[in-house]
Order: structure tokens, then sequence, then C-alpha cells
């Protein structure tokens, strides 16, 4: 029981794990807020767009 306890607190794999998921979800925050801070100016540039080209097919 000594030697598995001793092996259980040098196991740091869970530990990389842990920071692997942290790591996902800030990048994941960071999409998010930026979609959501630059989502409004992209949509009008996007109809902006269409409308032009719209506009150069005649129609």
């Amino acid at each position: 029981m000594r030697a598995f306890l001793t092996r259980f607190q040098r196991d740091e794999s869970g530990a990389t794990a842990i920071e692997y998921g942290l790591i996902i979800s800030l990048i994941f925050l960071a999409i998010v807020g930026s979609l959501t801070i630059f989502g409004n100016t992209s949509s009008g540039l996007f109809n902006r767009a269409m409308d032009a080209i719209r506009t150069g097919m005649g129609g």
C-alpha cells in the first residue's frame, strides 16, 4: 500500500491532462470573446460585400 501511495504521489500525468484542459478552455474563451466583440462588425462587412456583388452582377 505504501508503494502505491508513493507511486500515486509522483505520478504527474493527471496534472498534465488538467493543464491541457485549462489551455483549451482559455483558447475557447478567447475565440468566443472575439466572435462576440467582432461579430456585429464582420456581419456588416459581409452584408456590404454581398450588396456590392449583387450590384456588380446587375441585380
